[in-house]
Parts: structure tokens; sequence; C-alpha cells
């Protein structure tokens, strides 16, 4: 793909859903350059990985082997820890959130909503609890 494209990430995207689009939600999950192949049990994961190699192979598509994980019932993907269980907050991210400053202007406390907005979905009551944050926003 060429260097300065603005939707490069977007076409890229776009390429791997059509190349994967019938392994896709079911035992593999495609996002970018993130690939996981997921499966029930060790066996049902040898079928998905042999799947999944021969589609890469297939399209001429290369893994690099350090950055990749076998075999692991737990991991972090796109900032959030994935296992059988389902989804969580990665404790860093939380880690990271806790331990920003004070936002002291109008441009960081939007910054550190975008965080919050990050793990949203794993905070009850978020509207009411971080309502005195949205109203610093508000035009007078």
């Amino acid at each position: 793909m060429s260097f300065g494209l603005k939707n490069a990430g977007a076409t890229y995207q776009r390429a791997m859903v059509t190349l994967f689009h019938d392994m896709m939600h079911k035992e593999t999950e495609v996002y970018v350059d993130d690939m996981v192949a997921k499966s029930k049990t060790l066996e049902q994961h040898i079928e998905d990985l042999l799947k999944l190699f021969s589609r890469l192979r297939k399209y001429k598509l290369r893994l690099n082997p350090s950055k990749c994980t076998f075999g692991v019932k737990i991991g972090k993907l796109l900032g959030f820890v994935v296992n059988e269980n389902g989804i969580k907050v990665d404790p860093d991210k939380v880690k990271a959130i806790r331990e920003m400053p004070v936002p002291k202007s109008k441009s960081k406390v939007r910054g550190f909503l975008g965080w919050i907005n990050f793990i949203a979905r794993f905070i009850s009551q978020l509207t009411a609890t971080y309502s005195p944050i949205f109203k610093l926003l508000r035009k007078k």
C-alpha cells in the first residue's frame, strides 16, 4: 500500500474483512493487523489455526513470529483482556487513567473523557457519575 494514503487503514481493514469474511466472528477476529483465532477446545483450535494459516498462505500474507502467541487462554487485545469468560478492561489502562493529572483545561477534560469513553461499557451509571465533568464542557 502506498505511503500517504489517508484511508490506508480503512482500506486494509476492508481487505482483511473480504479475505476472512467466512471466518470472522466465528473462529477468527481480525482488526487491522491483529488476528485472533478463538476456539473452545484444543483440537478445534488446531483446526482453526490450520484454516487461518491456509488462508494467509493463499493470499501470500505473512505473520511476524515475534508478535505471535499460540494456545493461550488469556491475552491482551486492543486495550482489553480477553479470556474464555469474556472481555475486561486491561488493568494497565485503568492504572493510566487513575494516574492522569487533574485536567485543567477544556481540551484536557475532553481528553480525559475520551479515555473514560474507551472503557465506558464497563462503568455502570457512567452518565450520572460523570455528569459534573460533562457540565464543565457546556457553553455558558
